[in-house]
C-alpha cells in the first residue's frame, strides 16, 4: 500500500511537471471539470475501481493508467523487499537489506517518472538523471560490489558512444537519453550498463518494427527511446549480473 501511495504521487508529478504546475502542494483536481477531489476519491487502486473509472462529479472517464501506476508501485515495493530480504521476517532486522530495498525502489520511482514523461512529451527533464546520479553515488557507499573505476567507466561506456553517434547521425538519440545512461552508469558500472543498453536496443527495436509494420510511424520519424532505456536499466540493476554470467558461460568450453 505504501508503494501504491508513492506511485499515486508520481501520477501527479508525471501530469503536472511537463505542464509547469506545482506538484508538491495543492489539492488534486479532476482534469476534466477542475473540481477538487476528496481524500476517499484518491485511495490507491481501490478508488478507481469503486468509482468505475469515472470522476465522482462530472463522470468523465479516468484513464486506467492511474490505477495501473498504483498497482505497479505496490508490486515494485514488494518486489524490492523480496529481492533483498526474501520476505523473511528475520531479515527485517538487517539494516543493509532494508536500505538496499528502499534505494532500489527509489531508482524505480525515478525511472518510472522518466519513462512516462518521455513517452508523453519526447523529453526527459534534467532533474531525473540528476536524482538518478545521486542515488548511484549513494549506492557506492551502501554497496561495495564494484570499484570506483568501474563506476566511472560506466558513466562513459554507453553515454559517450551515444553522444558520438549524435554527431554523425542527427537525432540518433536525445540529450536526455545520453544523460540518463551516464547517470545510470554510476550505479550499474560498465558491465551492467552494457547489459542495460542491450535490452533497451532489443525492446526498442522490436517496438520500432511494430510501429513501422502497423503504419503508425514512418522510417524517419522518431519515438521516445527513454522508456526502453529505463526498462533496460531496471533489468540490468536486478538481473544484469546473472544475465552476463549466463551469456559468458555460453562461450566457455
Amino acid at each position: 500500500m505504501l508503494g501504491a501511495a508513492v506511485f499515486s504521487f508520481l501520477n501527479v508529478v508525471i501530469y503536472r511537471l511537463p505542464r509547469g504546475m506545482n506538484y508538491i502542494s495543492g489539492r488534486s483536481l479532476c482534469t476534466s471539470c477542475g473540481k477538487k477531489l476528496k481524500s476517499y476519491h484518491m485511495v490507491p487502486v481501490f478508488s478507481w475501481f469503486l468509482l468505475g473509472g469515472k470522476c465522482a462529479y462530472c463522470k468523465a472517464k479516468i484513464s486506467f493508467r492511474y490505477a495501473f501506476m498504483e498497482l505497479l508501485g505496490g508490486f515494485s515495493a514488494l518486489f524490492c523487499l523480496w529481492y533483498f530480504t526474501g520476505l523473511r521476517l528475520t531479515a527485517f532486522g538487517d539494516h543493509k537489506a532494508i536500505i538496499g530495498a528502499v534505494l532500489y525502489f527509489a531508482v524505480i520511482c525515478v525511472l518510472t517518472c522518466t519513462a512516462f514523461i518521455d513517452a508523453d512529451t519526447m523529453e526527459i527533464p534534467n532533474r531525473f538523471p540528476l536524482v538518478l546520479a545521486l542515488l548511484g553515488i549513494a549506492s557506492a557507499f551502501c554497496f561495495h560490489n564494484m570499484g570506483i573505476a568501474e563506476r566511472v567507466i560506466g558513466v562513459f561506456c554507453v553515454s559517450l558512444p551515444m553522444f558520438l553517434m549524435c554527431l554523425v547521425i542527427d537525432g540518433a538519440f536525445g540529450g536526455g537519453d545520453i544523460k540518463l545512461m551516464a547517470a545510470a552508469g554510476i550505479m550499474l558500472g560498465w558491465k551492467l550498463s552494457l547489459v542495460s543498453l542491450f535490452f533497451a536496443l532489443i525492446s526498442g527495436g522490436a517496438y520500432a518494427v511494430y510501429l513501422l509494420v502497423s503504419g503508425k510511424k514512418e522510417r524517419k520519424e522518431h519515438f521516445a527511446f527513454g522508456p526502453f532505456l529505463c526498462l533496460g536499466i531496471v533489468t540490468g540493476l536486478f538481473y544484469g549480473a546473472q544475465i552476463l554470467e549466463w551469456y559468458l558461460a555460453l562461450f566457455m568450453f
